[in-house]
């Protein structure tokens, strides 16, 4: 069976909102919005990143994200420290660091279910078809 590009994206969107509405519901009893979470992780892996630089990451404005930044910072989660100039840098706390490991154990639980169906060829296949697919952006 062929599949029509339209389809193919239509999939892909569906799928990322089965996705976002269950991590929603598993990341809730943590008190964590997917955005929060998404915010601890990508800190995880970069720290001192600039609140521009997070709001690229997790698919935000900068207004938007300094307004989540903020009240991340007011919940004991993240830590905003002064940079070069008038550049800010955010910073895991404990805290923050605790959620994002219970939440990463809920997004597995997610995950694993939504694959289920999947070989470990096929999730394999399926990866890699993703990463030719995301390869350099030829709109950039």
């Amino acid at each position: 069976m062929r599949h029509r590009h339209s389809d193919v994206g239509l999939a892909v969107k569906r799928l990322q909102h089965r996705h976002h509405r269950a991590f929603s519901r598993a990341l809730a009893p943590l008190g964590l919005s997917l955005v929060q979470w998404d915010t601890l992780r990508h800190l995880r892996r970069n720290p001192d990143a600039s609140l521009h630089d997070l709001a690229v990451l997790t698919f935000q404005t900068d207004q938007s994200f300094g307004s989540l930044a903020t009240r991340m910072a007011n919940r004991g989660l993240i830590e905003r420290i002064p940079g070069p100039g008038r550049a800010v840098r955010h910073r895991l706390t404990e805290e923050g660091e605790r959620l994002l490991v219970a939440g990463q154990e809920l997004a597995d639980g997610v995950l694993n279910a939504s694959f289920q169906n999947l070989t470990e060829e096929q999730l394999d296949q399926l990866g890699d078809l993703l990463d030719l697919v995301l390869g350099p952006d030829p709109t950039a």
